[in-house]
């Protein structure tokens, strides 16, 4: 004990300097690692990205151990510790702060995986996987700078270390870019399941699952896609957001197709035609009014109908086939309406005409009906976004019969898409929007632009 107390009244400033580095030094990496856990807690607080919560709740532990670490290492390098003994025991402090590092970076790894992987719904195997790849990196990695700061030759471990990357590298060549894409997209979180997106390269539909390697969307017509995600980073993709107020029940479009049929009944002047008009079924009349519309879609003229022609033309009463040709067909509710006003012109111009005219032989009126058959289409909408889609990729004949078959032929006064808004929907206003528009002043493509330009205007 003398012998100790004597060496230290000897060597008092030897041993005094170094021990005042150490708390000196510890002090000040104390007080910055406070102001660094400060700065960083607020940038964490501004941020949505949850990497940096982690490292908020990881780095207090490591951070006090590496002020040590750094604190004894700057006091060791200052000591008056024989050379011999000295570069050991910084290489030991060097090698405690290497594997400090290692547990903190396996400890926020694990816990990013496990986020990202609840979040994406990752198999759990899978997340297990990606755990243990991540421990091996770091802890390889690191066993090699600790291997470099002994001075024990790394240059066989690196070359077998990147046969064995350049091996999983190719086994995993399509897998990487899809997960990497996958975690792109979970850290951003500009698509969530429930989103409706569209893709440039054609893809729309609602994201119904995001795993690590593909997004799975499900389409209008119910099909399901699944789509690499690196194909999402790759292209452009048109979000639409969460779904908008669902119907209380769904409206399903349909088409329908007809064959023309013969119903025997013809008439060679007005009088016969007034008759037959009477008592035929009101699918002649439809038919009659209506054929235009749909044969002569493309046109923009004004609408026109048979017995209009047949008058003017056959007959050559022009004054009478332009007022049958500017009958308003929309203001009509019903088919039996549009009867009553067409017999009623016939025969008030009959009142006023003694002697009608004859059709030229050969140029009679037939009278035709139409027996259609309705086809189920492919779309089903929920809401007003799978309505707007829906719309754009419905056939003519199924936005006709939408429109003119079941406000006329069907007796219900207004097209299925207003009754739907209104009844399903609970939008009047945008029922009433729609029912204003008069369809027989447009072609059927300029009618689909008109729905399509209201409905967007109203998700908007």
């Amino acid at each position: 004990m003398a012998d100790v107390y004597s060496w230290l009244q000897q060597n008092w400033f030897a041993v005094l300097v170094p021990l005042a580095v150490f708390v000196f030094a510890l002090l000040g990496l104390a007080w910055l690692r406070r102001r660094t856990l400060y700065y960083l807690t607020k940038w964490a607080a501004k941020t949505k990205w949850p990497a940096d919560d982690l490292l908020v709740k990881t780095l207090p532990g490591p951070m006090l151990i590496w002020a040590i670490i750094i604190s004894a290492w700057l006091s060791l390098v200052i000591s008056m510790v024989p050379p011999e003994w000295k570069g050991p025991a910084a290489n030991s402090l060097w090698t405690l702060f290497v594997i400090s590092i290692v547990v903190s970076l396996i400890s926020i790894l694990t816990r990013l995986v496990s986020y990202f992987g609840l979040r994406t719904k990752m198999p759990h195997p899978t997340m297990v996987l990606l755990k243990n790849i991540a421990r091996i990196v770091v802890i390889t990695v690191a066993f090699l700078i600790v291997l470099d700061l002994w001075g024990v030759p790394t240059t066989p471990l690196i070359l077998l270390l990147g046969v064995g990357i350049l091996a999983a590298g190719l086994a995993f060549r399509d897998a990487v870019p899809n997960f990497y894409a996958g975690f792109q997209l979970s850290a951003s979180e500009h698509i969530r399941p429930g989103d409706y997106i569209k893709l440039e390269t054609g893809e729309e539909g609602y994201v119904i699952d995001m795993s690590w390697r593909n997004t799975r969307i499900e389409t209008l017509d119910d099909k399901t896609i699944l789509i690499p995600n690196s194909h999402l980073v790759q292209h452009t993709v048109v979000n639409y957001g969460k779904p908008l107020k669902q119907a209380a029940s769904p409206f399903r479009f349909n088409s329908r197709t007809h064959l023309t049929e013969l119903t025997g009944l013809k008439a060679h002047n007005l009088r016969e035609m007034a008759d037959i008009l009477k008592k035929v079924p009101e699918s002649v009349i439809y038919y009659h009014t209506h054929r235009y519309l749909e044969e002569y879609h493309q046109l923009s003229a004004e609408p026109s109908n048979d017995f209009a022609v047949w008058v003017g033309d056959a007959l050559g009463e022009e004054v009478l086939g332009e007022r049958l040709a500017a009958i308003d067909t929309f203001s009509f509710p019903t088919m039996g309406a549009l009867r009553t006003t067409l017999v009623s012109n016939i025969e008030e111009y009959l009142s006023r005409e003694a002697h009608p005219r004859e059709a030229a032989e050969g140029r009679c009126f037939y009278f035709m009906k139409a027996v259609s058959v309705i086809l189920p289409a492919p779309y089903v909408a929920h809401d007003l976004r799978e309505f707007v889609e829906a719309l754009r990729k419905i056939t003519p004949g199924s936005l006709y019969f939408h429109v003119f078959e079941s406000r006329l032929r069907l007796g219900r006064g207004m097209n299925d898409f207003s009754i739907w808004l209104d009844e399903s929907l609970g939008d009047k206003e945008m029922a009433e929007e729609v029912a204003k528009l008069d369809p027989y002043t447009y072609t059927l493509e300029g009618l689909r632009s008109a729905l399509i330009r209201l409905v967007e205007k109203r998700i908007k």
